[in-house]
């Protein structure tokens, strides 16, 4: 889904270079994400319209050839490690011990449920939708969406240092929201398909903020982000099977399961509203003599 073990290592990696802003370069790392799903379902589409989708087989193969590359990458590239690595952060037990890693657990298992419940079902609901074909319902679905998603983490890696991270958050979710309500109940198909794909720039920031932010209050090490993207990953099965069974239910109508799936971005927005006011406790009050 995200590469497994490299997305565990590349994310402490990239937050132990000694860069100003560990949010945007973050939210940069995790845009490639988004380019590489844009590159997969062009190749992929291209590649089935030229030679058939019978052949599938050759292409595994040649797609077989980037986790090749990225190893040769890897055995030359300087690897920085975390604090809490070096025995200066806290421990796995620790980490389990404290409420807040709760919350960024719960953060991250909505953050990808938000982003796979459309990405996994962009595709059918265009062909259902529109009544186009797999090749245009994958290139207007899917693609569409990571594009945007790609974007919006993109902009936040360029401009981020002025922006705030939680406000941003903030809007995110009830953008995403707001795009979950456009495509499950608004009639006209092309208006649900525009929902997909602003839905893809909604969830963009969801992911490698919630890491961000995870990494900034906990000071946690690798095992902290492998635990985090256990949570995202599993988020990333059971929102698309949630929606799925429920349409399922509802004689496979697609709208009715996304729209229960709402609840994902709803509880991510509860939670990044907790922490913030969490947050706002915990600083000292202000000198009264000023």
């Amino acid at each position: 889904m995200r590469g497994g073990l490299i997305e565990v290592l590349v994310s402490p990696i990239v937050e132990a270079c000694p860069t100003d802003n560990k949010e945007t370069a973050m939210s940069l790392l995790h845009s490639f994400y988004s380019w590489g799903q844009v590159g997969v379902v062009l190749v992929s589409t291209l590649f089935f319209v030229v030679f058939g989708i019978e052949n599938w087989k050759v292409l595994a193969l040649v797609w077989a050839v980037l986790p090749v590359a990225n190893g040769l990458l890897f055995a030359r590239v300087p690897i920085r490690t975390l604090h809490a690595d070096d025995g200066q952060g806290p421990s796995l037990g620790q980490l389990l011990m404290r409420r807040r890693f709760w919350i960024f657990l719960v953060m991250m298992l909505c953050a990808g449920a938000s982003e796979q419940v459309i990405s996994q079902w962009a595709s059918t609901f265009a062909k259902q939708a529109l009544g186009v074909s797999k090749t245009l319902g994958d290139l207007a679905g899917p693609m569409a969406f990571a594009f945007l998603m790609g974007t919006a983490r993109l902009l936040y890696g360029r401009y981020g240092a002025r922006l705030d991270l939680d406000r941003f958050m903030k809007f995110s979710c009830l953008l995403c929201i707001a795009a979950y309500l456009c495509v499950a109940l608004v009639p006209v198909p092309a208006l649900g398909l525009v929902g997909c794909a602003v839905c893809g720039f909604s969830v963009g920031i969801l992911w490698p903020g919630t890491f961000s932010k995870a990494s900034a209050v906990l000071k946690g090490g690798t095992g902290m982000f492998a635990l985090l993207a256990l949570g995202g990953d599993l988020g990333c099965s059971v929102g698309p099977t949630l929606a799925g069974m429920v349409s399922s239910r509802f004689g496979d109508n697609l709208r009715t399961g996304i729209l229960t799936a709402i609840l994902f971005p709803a509880v991510l927005l509860v939670s990044v509203l907790a922490l913030s006011r969490r947050d706002r406790a915990s600083r000292p009050a202000p000198d009264a003599g000023r």
